[in-house]
């Protein structure tokens, strides 16, 4: 399969590993070398993480291979978005889970900003994080992909190439609020939160590099609409095509539906 597909479509490299452990290795390396760079020519670096159980072994590999190779002093930390009504300690909040897989494991940071989920007023929080993110360039976005195409929670109904704003309050669709069972995150479909806080696409659009992490046979699907579809926001993700600096990192299950 590997050796069949296209090294780019359109701008955006795709790399295809045999499976998740080698994602997570080869991806890894990738974002090192791309923060290595970054913390050569400049003070700090601005990087976005996305949490999911698909960056787990991305990240873990991350916190291995850093050791003693990048300053986090220097580097000053995000993430995409955050359940409207959680609060950071709530086994599903995304702020958890980027401390337990990667801020708990490193020095300290120069910065987390994270968003509040439990924030009494969703849309002046979205407009405080909007504020943090337009300040400067985000030098790197670590990303992965929905199982329904979308980047962050921007899923097809509420995704806006062109969006005014860099975060924003969105109530999710069902897709994306099956995918938090199917990753096992919450255990029924009435559990899981109905709205989110989330990044707007032009915040990919903008950031100086991508590296995009979607292994496993649930991704088959939106991988293929990533690649072969029309670019538009019935898959949010097909943006990444015209990304000058994005690299997609597959492996074989994911790249299944791609023959």
């Amino acid at each position: 399969m590997a050796s069949s597909l296209p090294a780019t479509f359109e701008l955006l490299r795709v790399d295809v590993s045999a499976d998740r452990p080698a994602v997570g290795r080869r991806s890894a390396e990738h974002v090192l070398r791309l923060l290595g760079d970054v913390l050569a020519r400049q003070a700090t670096a601005r990087v976005m993480f996305a949490c999911a159980p698909s960056q787990n072994e991305f990240l873990a590999e991350l916190v291995a291979r850093s050791r003693g190779v990048i300053d986090w002093a220097r580097v000053h930390a995000f993430h995409m978005d955050e359940y409207v009504g959680l609060s950071a300690e709530h086994p599903a909040s995304f702020r958890r889970y980027l401390h337990e897989h990667l801020l708990a494991h490193l020095p300290a940071l120069g910065a987390f900003h994270p968003i509040r989920g439990e924030a009494a007023d969703p849309s002046a929080e979205s407009a405080r994080y909007a504020a943090l993110l337009d300040a400067a360039p985000l030098d790197l976005i670590c990303l992965g992909i929905g199982e329904n195409g979308h980047l962050a929670f921007n899923d097809p109904p509420v995704a806006d190439f062109a969006d005014p704003v860099s975060a924003k309050p969105v109530e999710l669709e069902a897709a994306c609020r099956q995918q938090q069972v199917n990753d096992a995150c919450f255990a029924t479909l009435a559990e899981v939160p109905t709205h989110a806080i989330t990044v707007t696409l032009p915040v990919f659009r903008r950031a100086r590099a991508l590296s995009v992490v979607v292994p496993g046979p649930r991704k088959a699907a939106a991988v293929r609409a990533t690649l072969r579809d029309a670019v538009s926001t019935a898959c949010p993700a097909t943006l990444l095509r015209s990304h000058p600096q994005a690299t997609l990192f597959i492996d074989e299950a994911a790249a299944g539906r791609l023959g």
